[in-house]
C-alpha cells in the first residue's frame, strides 16, 4: 500500500486518460490519493473526481498562493464556506510563493494565516506550499505553533536546518520526484531526518521523478520515488511504503 499525499488528478493533462492513469496508479500499488485545491475554478472537478473514486481520493481545501489575487478575500470566502459545509481532510494547499510575483505577498501572508487558523477551528492538518518563501513561511508558522497545528510541507527542497525547522513546527516532510534530481540536494542530507516525518507525495502532473524527468507526472511514478528512498535509508520498499503510509495516516487522522 502506497499513499500520495499530494496529486492533482483533476489537471487538464489528465483528460484524454484519466481512467487509465488511475488504474496504472492502482497497479503500482497506489491505494490513496490526496488531492489539494487550487481556487474556486477546480472545485467542481475535484468534486466529480471524489464522486468516481469514493474509496481512493480524498479532497483538501484551500486557496493556493499563486491563486491570491485582488479577488482573494472573495476566493478565501468560497473556502470557508465549503469546510463549513462538508468534510475535508486537510486545508490545502495554502502558502506562500514569491518565486513569479511578489506583487500579493501581504495577502498571500495573510491568506496563509488566515486558513492555518481555520484548520486549527476544524481540526485538520494544513498542506503548506513554498517557493522562494521559507523564511516568510516559518514567520507565520511562529505564530501559529502549538499542538493543535500540524500537516505536511509539500515538495520540500529546502536544507536540512529548514528540514528540522519546519519538522519543529509538527509538519511532515513532503517528498517526492525532487529527491531523484541529481541536482535536487535533499538525498544529500535526507538520510539524516528520520523516516517517521516523511510521507510520499507526486505533484503529479508536475515534477516527474527521473527517468521520466520533463515530462508528465502522474501518481504511477510514486513508486520511483519510493525506490530513491530504498537507497537513501537502507529499507526495503514494503518498508518504506509501509512506514509513509502510516505517517500520512497519522497526518490525516485517518
Amino acid at each position: 500500500m502506497i499513499t500520495d499525499t499530494h496529486t492533482h488528478l483533476y489537471s487538464d493533462q489528465f483528460n484524454e486518460d484519466q481512467a487509465e492513469m488511475m488504474q496504472r496508479a492502482k497497479d503500482a500499488g497506489v491505494s490513496r490519493f490526496f488531492i489539494p485545491a487550487i481556487d474556486s475554478s477546480y472545485t467542481n472537478k475535484m468534486l466529480q473526481l471524489e464522486k468516481e473514486y469514493p474509496n481512493e481520493v480524498f479532497l483538501m481545501m484551500g486557496l493556493h498562493p499563486t491563486s491570491v489575487k485582488e479577488n482573494y478575500l472573495e476566493e478565501l470566502a468560497l473556502v470557508k464556506e465549503w469546510i463549513d459545509k462538508r468534510n475535508f481532510y486537510a486545508i490545502g494547499e495554502i502558502g506562500m510563493d514569491l518565486y513569479w510575483d511578489k506583487t500579493f505577498l501581504e495577502q498571500q501572508k495573510q491568506a496563509f494565516k488566515t486558513q492555518i487558523q481555520w484548520a486549527k477551528e476544524k481540526k485538520l492538518p494544513i498542506n503548506i506550499h513554498c517557493r522562494d518563501a521559507f523564511d516568510e513561511i516559518f514567520d507565520v508558522l511562529e505564530t501559529e505553533k502549538g499542538d493543535d497545528l500540524r500537516g505536511i510541507f509539500h515538495c520540500f527542497t529546502g536544507n536540512k536546518e529548514q528540514a528540522e525547522k519546519a519538522i519543529s513546527y509538527n509538519m511532515k516532510l513532503g517528498i517526492g520526484g525532487v529527491a531523484t534530481f541529481k541536482n535536487g540536494k535533499i538525498d544529500k542530507f535526507l538520510n539524516e531526518i528520520d523516516i517517521k516525518h516523511i510521507v510520499l507525495e507526486t505533484d503529479a502532473p508536475y515534477l516527474a521523478p527521473t527517468p521520466f524527468r520533463g515530462k508528465r507526472n502522474e501518481s504511477s511514478y510514486i513508486t520511483n520515488v519510493v525506490d530513491k528512498l530504498v537507497d537513501i535509508y537502507g529499507l526495503s520498499f514494503d518498508e518504506i511504503s509501509e512506514i509513509t503510509t502510516q505517517n500520512s495516516k497519522d497526518v490525516f487522522n485517518i
